[in-house]
């Protein structure tokens, strides 16, 4: 079977597409013929090893898996004999951030791994689409106490965490700005956006408005460019650590922040992900729902990852970027 490999840190010319045994499952194990995946900014972090903290999650000096892909989303069709809830020619997806080698034509996992079964009402890309920008988005609001009458503003609504943060603070029923460019203002509108700021002509950070939250999804502001925006109490989030990872050390000063009222009580919380299942497990819900779906805008195959991976590193897509094998 065909995967892509990645043996350094570095650049997508350093990866690898290489043949291997299909591999051989044992008891607890079920093996998944890929539909899809995504090649996501948690891919190409890993990659490049930037942050320089990702080298302390996944070596030191060069990545400990050395077969790419970080989710997943196909059909079951093996399975060990001590597999209890799966059955053959079953439909599922999944995340994990810390790696599955998901870059690949055939996957094994363990029965206790992230297998979400894939609601009818959704296909495989649409599945696969939201798995790494929901469980972000899922992380970020469970740290949170969202009510339905706050007013929320989102940059970097058309990625694919702003894309799941906006359909997963729409369910909840809250006021949403989103920020996005000209071209995806109707996909935007169609998600449930109450307003949008195009950023191509307007800086949102200059607004005269108030939000009880900022989300910043792309890491592309920061907490001092944005508190004017909050409201008293208001917090600010970021998928990034912000420059001089100022958003980890003022997350970790916000109770001290918020005790003295600095900032009239605003303040900054980092979210730190964990439980891919329970973020899948909501978005599956959603999905049947009718309230959550997946959003793609380019296919590749696997002998294009070159091509793949520059244009996801570019931070220029609109929702998942994907490594096609129907």
């Amino acid at each position: 079977m065909k995967v892509i490999t990645q043996e350094t840190y570095g650049l997508p010319s350093g990866l690898q597409l290489n043949e291997i045994d299909v591999p051989l499952i044992g008891g607890d194990e079920l093996l998944i013929e890929l539909k899809a995946c995504t090649i996501n900014r948690t891919d190409c972090a890993i990659l490049s090893a930037k942050p320089l903290i990702m080298r302390l999650v996944y070596g030191l000096m060069k990545p400990r898996v050395q077969i790419s892909g970080t989710d997943y989303a196909g059909v079951v069709i093996k399975l060990g004999e001590n597999v209890q809830g799966f059955k053959l020619g079953d439909r599922v997806f999944g995340f994990d951030d810390m790696g599955l080698k998901s870059h690949a034509e055939l996957i094994k996992l363990n029965q206790n791994a992230t297998i979400i079964h894939i609601p009818e009402n959704t296909g495989f890309k649409e599945a696969v689409a939201i798995a790494e920008g929901v469980h972000y988005a899922q992380n970020t609001l469970n740290k949170i106490s969202l009510k339905k009458e706050d007013k929320v503003i989102i940059n970097g609504a058309t990625g694919a965490i702003g894309i799941a943060c906006l359909q997963l603070v729409k369910s909840i029923g809250c006021h949403v700005t989103a920020v996005c460019n000209t071209a995806n203002i109707d996909l935007i509108r169609s998600l449930g956006a109450n307003e949008i700021i195009d950023y191509q002509q307007e800086d949102f950070t200059k607004r005269n408005a108030s939000y009880n939250y900022v989300f910043d999804t792309v890491g592309k502001s920061s907490f001092f460019a944005s508190k004017h925006l909050l409201k008293p109490g208001g917090i600010y989030i970021s998928s990034e650590l912000g420059p001089g990872l100022q958003h980890l050390w003022l997350s970790l000063l916000f109770p001290i922040t918020k005790l003295i009222r600095l900032w009239g009580r605003r303040g900054v919380k980092f979210p730190i992900p964990s439980k891919p299942k329970e973020s899948l497990s909501i978005a599956k819900d959603l999905m049947e729902q009718g309230k959550l779906k997946g959003i793609y805008e380019r296919e590749y195959a696997l002998a294009d990852f070159e091509t793949a991976f520059r244009y996801v590193a570019s931070g220029e897509k609109t929702g998942a970027v994907l490594f096609s094998f129907e």
